[in-house]
C-alpha cells in the first residue's frame, strides 16, 4: 500500500499561517542543553526531506543541501543526513529523536522548533507565460485575471486570496497531499502553464521560481507583494531543538557572516528573494 505524503513545504507554510499545528514539541531533548548540545560535534547532521526539490533530495541537489555544504565547510565539519518526508511527525522523528541537529529551512515562528534568524524572505508568486499579456500583473486583485484558468495548491494561503477575489470558479486546484514518489503537483502546474491549458499558476516563491527557471518555455515570476487580508510572505529560518541555545547562536553567526553567499545560492536556484521593503534581491 502506498504511503501518502504531504506536499511538505506548502503544507508547512499553511500550518504556520493558520495556527493549525496539532502537535506541540516544547519538550527538552534529554541529555542536551548547557555546554553539550550536539550529539556529534564533528558532524553537521541535517534533518531533510528525501524528495523535495528545490529544497533537498537524496542526491543532494537542492539549495538547502548546498547551504548545508557551505555551513559544514565553514564549521570544519563533515556532513550527514537523516531523511524523513516533511509530513506530520517530521520533527518528532528526526530533530527531537536526536538523529540530526538542524532543519535547514523552516518558517520563522514555527513553534515545533526553535528558529534561527531568517536567512531569506520570500512571497508566493504568480507564474505566467512570458509575453502573454499578464507579465505586468502585480496582484490577484487585477481584473485581467477574471475568467483565467489559474492553478493553485489547495489549502494554501493563495487559495483564500483567490476565493476572496472571485477567481476560484475557473481555477485548477492541485492537491496539497500527495505521494511524492510518484506525484509532483507544483511541476505539473508549471507543465500545464507551458502547454497552455493554464493561463497562470500561484506557487510558493522558491518552488515557482525554481520550476520556472527550468521550464522549456520562458515564464515570468511575479512576487505577490500587494495582497490584502492573508499574509503571502514568510521569512525562512533554520530550526533547532528548543534546548540548543549555543547551537542556535552559532547558526545565527554563520547566517550573518555568509548572507551574500547564501543569496547567491538561492538566486542560482531561481528563488525570488526580497529585502524588507519587498524589493527583489538579484545579486
Amino acid at each position: 500500500m502506498n504511503l501518502i505524503f504531504r506536499n511538505g513545504r506548502q503544507l508547512a507554510l499553511a500550518i504556520c499561517l493558520f495556527g493549525m499545528l496539532a502537535v506541540r514539541a516544547h519538550a527538552q531533548a534529554p541529555g542536551l542543553g548547557g555546554s553539550v548540545e550536539l550529539v556529534d560535534p564533528k558532524v553537521l547532521r541535517v534533518c531533510a526531506d528525501p524528495r523535495s526539490m528545490p529544497f533537498s533530495d537524496e542526491a543532494h541537489e537542492g539549495f538547502e543541501d548546498k547551504l548545508a555544504e557551505l555551513f559544514a565547510q565553514k564549521l570544519g565539519k563533515t556532513l550527514s543526513y537523516t531523511y524523513y518526508p516533511r509530513a506530520i511527525g517530521f520533527v518528532r522523528n528526526t530533530l527531537n529523536a536526536l538523529k540530526c541537529d538542524v532543519v535547514m529551512g523552516d518558517a520563522q515562528g514555527d513553534d515545533m522548533v526553535q528558529t534561527t534568524n531568517p536567512y531569506y524572505h520570500a512571497f508566493y508568486v504568480l507564474v505566467v507565460p512570458a509575453g502573454g499579456g499578464l507579465g505586468d500583473v502585480k496582484s490577484l486583485e487585477d481584473p485581467r485575471l477574471k475568467g483565467k484558468h489559474i492553478g493553485v495548491i489547495a489549502g494554501t494561503p493563495p487559495a483564500t486570496v483567490m476565493a476572496n477575489n472571485g477567481l476560484m470558479g475557473d481555477a485548477r486546484p492541485f492537491p496539497l497531499m500527495v505521494d511524492t514518489r510518484v506525484d509532483a503537483p507544483s511541476k505539473s502546474m508549471i507543465d500545464e502553464i507551458i502547454s497552455g491549458s493554464l493561463d497562470a499558476g500561484v506557487l510558493w516563491g522558491p518552488i515557482g521560481g525554481y520550476y520556472a527557471k527550468h521550464a522549456s518555455k520562458p515564464l515570468t515570476v511575479i512576487p505577490l507583494i500587494q495582497e490584502h487580508g492573508v499574509p503571502m510572505d514568510f521569512r525562512i529560518s533554520m530550526g533547532v531543538r528548543h534546548s540548543d541555545q549555543d547551537w542556535k547562536r552559532t547558526l545565527n553567526r554563520l547566517i550573518s557572516e555568509n548572507q551574500d553567499a547564501i543569496n547567491k545560492i538561492l538566486i542560482g536556484y531561481g528563488v525570488p528573494i526580497v529585502d524588507e521593503e519587498g524589493k527583489a534581491i538579484t545579486q
